[in-house]
């Protein structure tokens, strides 16, 4: 069974830095991606950082130059860097993981339980 433990939001001003840590726990794929989504109220879910297997990244042009997301495999968690924090940032974060091979928004099917991250200005 696989579950994702997500940690580390909390509440910071503007300009400020979080890292978030999710823990994996049961996931066996060799070729994967994971990454950090978001979801503020009223707002559609959206992709903040994708990490692939090979350790390839993508971010959108919101958080580029300001989010890192990193992966230690030895320990099985993903983390996410997140500096130059902006009230915009503001959203309650979720860790997720595909089920192996393709890289789709829908092909992400386990989810952590979310962590909340309030910047405020």
């Amino acid at each position: 069974q696989v579950q994702l433990v997500e940690s580390g939001g909390g509440s910071v001003q503007a300009g400020g830095s979080l890292r978030l840590s999710c823990a994996v726990f049961g996931y066996s794929y060799s070729t994967y991606c994971m990454g950090w989504f978001r979801q503020a109220p009223g707002r559609a879910r959206e992709q903040v950082a994708i990490i692939f297997s090979s350790d390839t990244t993508t971010y959108p042009d919101s958080v580029k130059g300001r989010f890192t997301i990193s992966q230690d495999k030895a320990n099985n968690t993903l983390y996410l860097q997140m500096n130059s924090l902006k009230p915009e940032d503001t959203a309650l974060y979720y860790c997720a993981a595909n089920k192996g091979g393709r890289c789709r928004l829908s092909d992400f099917i386990y989810w952590g339980q979310g962590t909340q991250v309030t910047v405020s200005s």
